[in-house]
């Protein structure tokens, strides 16, 4: 099932379930990797983002998000921008204490410890999905900004 509601159930901020994943996708739909992954939903938890941690397991979702800063990270992080199809449009590493410029095409952004997303196949063209892989269900989310 899909749909353009961010996914149900969890806190904001918090694994939604223990078999909530982000599947990413190969240009040509084929499955590359899942990805244990955490929902910013509300304002306030998109924009705490990873502050204030010292790891990730998996990825953090902020949903909508179009920017990120990284002013007060403890570790550099990779950041995908993507858009409302959920292609990832742009893949890049920021180190602490950095400010990233707004990308207004993006409608998500994914972040994780850096270089986690190469290994995932996580590239510009690939696609993503969210999926609760508890209930059997998956879902879609709607995404912009992370400050």
């Amino acid at each position: 099932m899909t749909s353009t509601e961010p996914p149900s159930g969890g806190r904001p901020g918090e694994p939604l379930a223990p078999g909530t994943v982000l599947r990413v996708l190969a240009p040509d739909g084929s499955p590359r990797s899942a990805v244990p992954l955490e929902v910013a939903r509300a304002a306030r938890e998109r924009g705490r983002g990873l502050l204030g941690r010292d790891a990730v397991q998996g990825a953090l979702l902020l949903s909508p998000a179009s920017a990120v800063h990284t002013l007060g990270m403890r570790f550099a992080i990779d950041v995908a921008f993507l858009d409302r199809e959920w292609r990832v449009r742009s893949v890049r590493t920021m180190r602490p204490g950095r400010l990233g410029l707004p990308r207004p095409w993006a409608r998500h952004v994914l972040e994780a410890e850096a270089g986690a997303m190469a290994g995932w196949g996580l590239s510009p063209g690939a696609r993503v999905t969210v999926e609760d892989t508890g209930s059997g269900g998956s879902s879609e989310s709607d995404g912009e900004t992370h400050g």
